[in-house]
């Protein structure tokens, strides 16, 4: 399990994901909690944790990459950043190809160690990881959105990126009784999304992003419980269906 302090769970909830042995935290530039409290770790913990952050694909064309990441490496104190991400990649960017060169001369540098895209295309991110394109892919993953199973996870074998899951309750609506669910039918709770997604063995890290100390310790405790039986696999795949089939332009 990574954390994301986008929430801004507090300093505690942080450096509790620390003593914990939470080694993978994704931060954006905004996130002043999780980027003071990396900036100030001592080297020895820092050369035990992976960092991700990233650049947001922007509407009107790509950002400036090299200003995003010598801003992030500046905020973070450090000379080399662990995976450096082109965010929010919708798979209609026709300069995705001179984004991704200039972040491997990023690499080629020395200034990043792996480079990635967050991708809401799923098909297209299952071309970038047969081709070898990219270290790292961050992706929607869970229950109800299980279409990476077909598109992207039989293509990682050639080249094994690392996979980068987020919103494991989809946005909480994992949570919610759907319509038509029996009213007294069983309904998820967090630690089970998360449980789910980490079954899969394709998942390398699924981000948590807490509201504050006591949700990061509920999550932590399920997830120390390993994987999902297959009965309970099951009723998440019945479940996701159910809250997919609500809102069928979320897929």
């Amino acid at each position: 399990m990574g954390l994301s302090g986008s929430y801004r769970p507090g300093k505690q909830a942080l450096h509790r994901a620390l003593d914990a042995g939470v080694n993978f935290f994704f931060c954006y530039g905004f996130d002043t909690q999780t980027v003071g409290v990396l900036r100030d770790l001592a080297p020895s913990t820092r050369a035990g944790i992976t960092i991700a952050t990233g650049a947001y694909n922007l509407l009107w064309g790509h950002p400036n990459l090299r200003r995003t990441l010598e801003k992030r490496l500046r905020q973070l104190r450090t000379d080399t950043l662990d995976i450096f991400l082109f965010l929010g990649v919708m798979g209609k960017e026709t300069y995705l190809d001179r984004v991704l060169e200039e972040m491997r001369r990023f690499r080629d540098e020395g200034k990043v160690r792996a480079i990635g895209v967050s991708i809401h295309h799923r098909k297209l991110g299952g071309s970038l990881a047969a081709r070898g394109a990219v270290d790292t892919l961050m992706m929607r993953y869970n229950a109800a959105h299980r279409g990476a199973e077909q598109d992207i996870f039989p293509q990682l074998a050639a080249h094994h990126p690392a996979v980068i899951s987020y919103t494991a309750t989809r946005w909480t609506y994992l949570l919610r009784r759907p319509r038509g669910w029996p009213r007294e039918g069983r309904v998820p709770t967090a630690g089970e999304c998360y449980r789910f997604v980490l079954s899969n063995p394709h998942v390398h890290v699924c981000l948590t992003a807490p509201r504050s100390a006591k949700q990061f310790e509920e999550n932590l405790a399920a997830v120390r419980a390993g994987p999902l039986g297959e009965a309970d696999m099951q009723f998440m795949r019945e479940f996701g269906d159910a809250v997919h089939a609500q809102k069928k332009w979320f897929m």
